[in-house]
């Protein structure tokens, strides 16, 4: 009875280490990014259409590369103001990397 428990545990253990794993920027993203990009990169959010923020599948979006991505994140383009004192050099890019994950 002991051993099944242990392995159930570690089952679970062994999951929710994989989810998180799996999706590091998920939490600065939801936290920072989402108010205007949407809860799926769509920016179908009040404020996203407040500042007609384009979605994740506006050709001009899907064509940037990641770097472009995390250029426009730490410096901040059009409405976007900069994330580079807000965020560190990782979140920007563990969110950007959560972002493009939208496209798939």
């Amino acid at each position: 009875m002991k051993i099944r428990t242990a392995i159930a545990l570690g089952a679970v253990i062994a999951a929710t280490a994989t989810t998180f794993a799996a999706e590091p920027g998920a939490d600065t993203y939801k936290a920072k990014c989402q108010m205007c990009h949407g809860a799926s990169g769509l920016a179908d959010s009040p404020a996203g259409k407040a500042m007609k923020v384009k979605p994740i599948t506006d050709p001009s979006v899907k064509k940037l590369t990641e770097a472009e991505m995390i250029t426009a994140t730490t410096n901040g383009e059009g409405k976007m103001k900069p994330f580079k004192d807000k965020l560190t050099e990782g979140q920007v890019k563990d969110a950007v990397a959560y972002f493009r994950t939208f496209l798939k």
